[in-house]
């Protein structure tokens, strides 16, 4: 019953928090209406930073309290938040590139 509960968690978790970061993102890219097209990249990008942020916080606080509860290593936490900075800035670099 836990692991459902905290199957519910998380994709509460990424739909809400993910929803309301990439309207936020989404309102910012529309000021330049050629990185509109790009917008997907800056969500793939919230998507990564909300992953880490729930491997190294959110998964000690749930529901589910079996093994392999680790928080990520931190090279592998320096390189997905680098991708995901990333991937949020890259369309405002595109739309520079391609105008």
């Amino acid at each position: 019953m836990s692991v459902i509960l905290e199957l519910i968690r998380i994709l509460l978790i990424f739909l809400l928090l993910g929803g309301l970061l990439g309207a936020v993102l989404n309102q910012i890219y529309r000021i330049n209406g050629e990185i509109q097209s790009y917008q997907w990249i800056g969500n793939i990008g919230i998507l990564l930073a909300l992953f880490v942020l729930y491997r190294n916080k959110f998964q000690f606080s749930g529901w589910y309290q079996g093994k392999g509860r680790h928080k990520l290593p931190r090279k592998v936490t320096f390189v997905l938040l680098s991708a995901s900075l990333l991937c949020i800035f890259l369309p405002f670099a595109l739309g520079i590139v391609i105008r």
